[in-house]
């Protein structure tokens, strides 16, 4: 039976590296992973300080299990340089920081203690991707994704690929290839069976094929009454293959879903329905701790564009990301476009080598996604080279025939490899550049960009970011031109059913190297901030989903007579998917439409509210009293929502808002807290600027400082679990606003969470889709 721990706990961690010494344990500090070698200031810093050599150890006690077994360490992502050693022999080396690798310890385990070491290596060798030129965001070092301990039979099932070639037919097929892992003649006639479970972990139906050579191959037939993966529905089914040898069974699991995805030259199509695309992209980085950031964050990031900024796309810039990232947005219906590692540089052959290699190590890593929709086979935003990738297409195609590539280029008239024609247009805001000229554009045509006299599928991957960065604590006036811009290639790409759809750059702003951003070593490009509170510029994305998801109501403003140049709010964007708008300030109340002639085809344009709209009086001229208001939202003739301003804002109350009150303490879970400065009608106050001290007391550290300043209005930070269970109390106070106290728990993890045996299983066992013929009594008893 096939065994998978988590490896995370009790690592020694040494901010050095001496060779001769791999086989000694040396003195270092107590760290669990996920983990961030130097954690970060937010702003102005060196960024060269995590690129150089660090150690991690970890003693591995011999068990019983491991005798006449194949011993594995996992890991999911180590930056960016690795080498791995047990009892002082080398065991496994990998140079890319953002795919899985394994270190086979069988053979090299002793009776007694046995010493891991693993040397990472921070520094940004030219000869890996993305390294060579310069990069546009940090890639912090250390293990900063889990560990995990394989103990399986000699011969046994190193992965599974799951294809459904017929997901729309009413009469269905799957198709299940493995690969053999230590075969041997003496493995052949070994009876391998697969196994076919519905999303409440029934058994739907059962095939054996039987093991003749290294790979194998069985196919499920005649299934009906089968679910499709749905964004509004995410049905997944899970595929079990158990493998009989007579060195022991081995069991390998993993989700799926029945799903066609297609890129057209007449848009994007899901399950054979036209589907306009609106996505962000998303880094894997968080303040302070860089990239070591668990499970529950990175579902959480999930949930932000699936459920805050009701995004239905999001593109992995620049490199593979989080397995717990990707499984989430299978659970939640959120489509990925997926890209190997790489930003505008290509180096020579061996980094080429590397890149194809990045190829292989993504897609067979995440290949049954039904999420992931497009492999990103070029490097982002990087010259024409046709030799390269003409291989790497051709090896994504070999690998995969399901699912189509694309190349993201921000070069016209690209050398087109792929299937899809992915493009960065930046063209928006180019007429501000000196040598620009020509009218001012939204988005190009894609024929203008492409070249070609055929149509070909398109996809708009990048525009706004570096063209237009707006902080959340920027002039309002600013932050309203930021909401138009992204508004208009929206727009543009509804209009024009040639574009696939549009993923704007970015989710949130970002720590990145001193040759980009602010000079403060963050890009402002992000609709969100770093800690994902969102700017005026989110509710574009947001108020494009069906009210029956969520009703949204955003006033582009703080309602103030003198915040903007010359004076008043106007023009005045109110975003909302509201079929109706009505404003009350003292005795003026007016009705209004959504904007459908400077927006018409968005599923819902904004509100927008002109001089031509009021009289001087009406709003009050300059001098005169300036009162209250309250916007009220209407769908179906019936008041839906209503949001309110004061003219005479003061601090009211601090508001602390956790994601969630329950951590666990078993792994290294964290949760986000928002601070807010609030006034009495509950808008923040974006140019208080006050001290918030933070204490938590109970098995939790905050990640950053606990001193905080407020940053148009408004701090964030997160809570980590230190290991063990117990009660949390979180305070927060600053001066003129009533202390805060929050009371949280951490708890302990669930009972056999050691037992469950891949990632597929334990992501079924947290969906309620436990059950499973293959296990003991004992192992489904601590499942539930």
């Amino acid at each position: 039976m096939r065994v998978v721990t988590s490896l995370n706990s009790d690592w020694l961690f040494s901010a050095a590296f001496a060779e001769a010494s791999v086989g000694l344990l040396q003195s270092g500090v107590s760290v669990t992973l996920p983990h961030n070698a130097v954690d970060l200031p937010m702003n102005y810093f060196d960024e060269t300080c995590y690129q150089r050599e660090f150690t991690y150890q970890k003693i591995l006690p011999w068990d019983p299990h491991f005798a006449g077994k194949d011993v594995c360490l996992v890991f999911d992502g180590a930056m960016a340089n690795a080498v791995v050693w047990v009892n002082g022999t080398q065991v496994a080396t990998h140079r890319d920081g953002y795919t899985p690798f394994r270190a086979r310890l069988t053979g090299h385990l002793n009776p007694g203690r046995n010493l891991v070491t693993v040397k990472i290596d921070g520094s940004e060798n030219p000869s890996i991707p993305p390294f060579g030129g310069r990069i546009d965001y940090l890639t912090y070092a250390g293990l900063y994704r889990d560990v995990w301990l394989h103990i399986t039979p000699l011969t046994s099932i190193a992965w599974l690929k799951v294809e459904s070639p017929d997901p729309l037919a009413s009469v269905k097929t799957v198709r299940v290839h493995a690969r053999i892992e230590g075969f041997t003649p003496a493995a052949a006639g070994n009876p391998l069976v697969g196994r076919l479970f519905d999303p409440v972990g029934r058994l739907l139906a059962e095939v054996t094929t039987v093991v003749t050579h290294a790979s194998a191959s069985l196919a499920f037939t005649g299934l009906t009454g089968i679910r499709l993966w749905e964004l509004e529905d995410p049905v997944l089914y899970r595929i079990s293959l158990t493998l009989q040898t007579a060195g022991g069974e081995d069991q390998i699991s993993t989700l799926f879903g029945f799903r066609s995805a297609r890129f057209t030259a007449n848009g994007f199509r899901l399950n054979d329905r036209p589907l306009k695309l609106r996505g962000l992209n998303r880094h894997q980085s968080w303040p302070y701790v860089g990239y070591a950031m668990g499970r529950r964050a990175q579902e959480r990031d999930a949930e932000i564009l699936k459920h805050v900024l009701h995004c239905n796309m999001v593109r992995t810039s620049h490199y593979p990301q989080s397995p717990w990232f990707l499984d989430h947005c299978d659970r939640i219906g959120l489509l990925v476009f997926e890209e190997i590692p790489g930003w505008q540089h290509i180096g020579g052959s061996e980094w080429k080598q590397e890149a194809v290699a990045n190829v292989r190590r993504m897609i067979e890593r995440d290949w049954n996604h039904p999420s992931i929709v497009l492999w990103g086979v070029r490097i982002n935003e990087s010259a024409d080279d046709h030799a390269f990738y003409t291989e790497t297409n051709r090896l994504a195609h070999e690998l995969d025939p399901t699912r189509q590539t694309g190349g993201v280029r921000c070069i016209t008239h690209s050398e087109l490899l792929e299937d899809v024609y992915t493009m960065n247009d930046f063209i928006q805001g180019q007429e501000e550049a000196p040598e620009h000229t020509g009218a001012a554009l939204v988005l190009r045509e894609p024929s203008a960009v492409t070249g070609l006299s055929d149509s070909v599928p398109y996809l708009v991957t990048e525009y706004n970011g570096h063209m237009y960065p707006t902080k959340r604590h920027d002039q309002e006036q600013r932050q309203a031109e930021h909401v138009r811009r992204h508004l208009a290639v929206l727009n543009a790409a509804y209009r024009h059913p040639g574009i696939a759809g549009c993923i704007g750059w970015c989710m949130f702003d970002y720590n990145t190297h001193k040759d980009f951003g602010s000079g403060d070593r963050i890009c402002h490009h992000g609709v969100l901030d770093a800690f994902r509170e969102p700017k005026f510029a989110a509710f574009a994305y947001a108020s494009q989903c069906s009210p029956s998801e969520a009703v949204i109501l955003k006033p582009v403003t703080y309602w103030t007579r003198g915040e903007r140049n010359i004076g008043g709010t106007l023009p005045l964007i109110i975003l909302s998917n509201c079929e109706e708008l009505e404003l009350r300030s003292g005795s003026l109340v007016k009705r209004f439409k959504p904007d459908a002639t400077s927006f018409p085809h968005l599923p819902h344009p904004p509100f927008i509210l002109d001089h031509h709209d009021f009289s001087a009086e009406e709003l009050g001229r300059w001098g005169a009293s300036w009162d209250d208001v309250a916007f009220i939202g209407f769908v179906g003739g019936r008041e839906a929502i209503r949001v309110g301003f004061s003219a005479d804002p003061v601090p009211t109350s601090l508001e602390v808002a956790a994601d969630q009150t329950t951590l666990v303490s078993e792994e290294k879970d964290s949760l986000r807290v928002i601070v807010r400065a609030l006034d009495q009608s509950g808008q923040i106050m974006p140019y208080l600027n006050a001290v918030v001290f933070i204490q938590a007391v109970g098995p939790v550290k905050v990640l950053g400082p606990s001193t905080l300043t407020l940053v148009g209005g408004c701090a964030g930070f997160w809570l980590e679990t230190t290991g063990e269970p117990g009660p949390v109390t979180l305070m927060a106070s600053a001066e003129r606003f009533s202390s805060v106290t929050l009371r949280l728990s951490v708890i302990d993890s669930r009972p056999g969470t050691d037992l469950i045996r891949d990632r597929e299983l334990q992501e079924a066992h947290h969906r309620g889709q436990s059950k499973d013929s293959t296990l003991t009594d004992r192992q489904q008893n601590e499942l539930r």
